[in-house]
């Protein structure tokens, strides 16, 4: 295992290059390393105990997935990109649902998805928002305009939030907010 370590993070990921003074001490970030090293090592032998080489299901056997026509005349980046931002959206989304459910938010979360989710991701004009007070019983429009605003912050932060946790500079977090922005 140590030889392992060393092999594919230190020396293959450049751990060393990657280390920062202004962040801590560099045993305490190798030690990180050397702990997120171990805890993917043992998931992977957990997977392999769960998914025995005689029951995966080959590839050639699986219907290939309905792709919406625009998508599959992109570039295979774009396409990956596409994937990825996709599952990056039902993550979140659902992250943020759960939390607003939790918050006692259940309907600041029905507004922000019948006036944003649905009308992007079924591309349909979003209810205004008198429909929207009469459909969820609201008293007037700038109150249900907040509780939309309260909504989209929540996921703006669980966005930047998620970003932040995968880079490590400010400038790339802008970047690839502005990336992110500019695919949808």
């Amino acid at each position: 295992m140590t030889q392992g370590f060393f092999h594919e993070v230190v020396l293959n990921r450049n751990l060393v290059q990657r280390a920062d003074q202004c962040k801590g001490r560099f045993r305490s970030f190798l030690l990180h390393t050397l702990n997120q090293y171990l805890i993917n090592i043992r998931n992977a032998e957990a997977a392999k105990k769960r998914i025995p080489a005689d029951k995966l299901v080959r590839l050639e056997t699986i219907d290939p997935v309905d792709v919406p026509q625009a998508i599959s005349n992109l570039s295979p980046e774009d396409t990956y990109n596409y994937a990825w931002l996709s599952t990056l959206l039902d993550q979140i989304l659902s992250e943020v649902e759960a939390k607003c459910c939790q918050d006692g938010m259940e309907i600041h979360w029905n507004i922000f998805h019948d006036r944003v989710v649905q009308s992007i991701l079924e591309n349909v004009e979003p209810l205004s928002l008198a429909d929207i007070c009469r459909k969820y019983g609201i008293e007037d429009e700038k109150k249900a305009s907040n509780m939309n605003i309260t909504v989209k912050r929540r996921f703006q932060a669980a966005l930047k939030q998620y970003i932040c946790n995968t880079l490590t500079s400010e400038a790339q977090i802008n970047q690839e907010l502005e990336e992110i922005m500019q695919f949808f």
